[in-house]
């Protein structure tokens, strides 16, 4: 299988969070215990890969040239997921999470996956399409709007700071659930509601 499908079918399971609190399998609190473990065993391994040097072949397909000596996506993925579900209420949190797990893996398929200053329109078009489909379900329309466009933003620029790329894993879930929680805290609920949707 290609490497990079590969990676997208495996980005897309972290549906598997949200999944599991929404179908009952899982309570919030017991989620957030799941996602803390899951984060500590990302920890090590990246340890293990980055100080140590033990370099397995997983890595080698899986993780992109700029991840060799940076923090991979993967743990990024987990600790972005974590942090929006120990800081945020479902509402917020469970959008912000599949935004991540549904939309990127679309919006990576359709562009080239490669890192560049920025990816083209109809994928951007796209991603905030995907996204602003599922906040609809959680939130107010205007919320929803703000948030997809925070998960778009995040998803088209990859920026670098100090010789590291701050990947889009950990800027999507952070971004779009900051994004809609100030929303819905500061915008009158007359214009959350507003739809242009007929």
């Amino acid at each position: 299988m290609d490497d990079e499908i590969e990676r997208r079918l495996i980005h897309a399971s972290g549906i598997l969070a949200p999944l599991s609190y929404w179908l009952g399998v899982l309570t919030w609190q017991q989620l957030g215990y799941a996602l803390i473990a899951g984060s500590v065993v990302v920890l090590f391994l990246e340890i293990v890969r980055l100080i140590i040097g033990l370099d397995w072949k997983i890595y080698d397909d899986l993780t992109r040239e700029y991840e060799k000596d940076n923090l991979a996506g993967y743990a990024l993925y987990v600790w972005g997921v974590t942090a929006v579900a120990l800081v945020f209420e479902p509402q917020i949190a469970i959008p912000a999470m599949l935004m991540l797990s549904i939309g990127d893996p679309i919006s990576g398929i359709l562009g080239s996956g490669e890192l560049r200053a920025a990816k083209q329109a109809y994928v951007l078009l796209a991603m905030f399409g995907v996204t602003l489909f599922i906040a609809t379900w959680f939130v107010p329309f205007v919320v929803a709007v703000l948030g997809a466009l925070a998960a778009t933003i995040a998803d088209g620029v990859k920026p670098i700071i100090a010789g590291y790329v701050i990947d889009d894993n950990l800027t999507i879930p952070l971004g779009s659930a900051v994004t809609m929680y100030l929303a819905l805290t500061y915008l009158p609920s007359a214009v959350q509601n507003l739809s242009f949707l007929f």
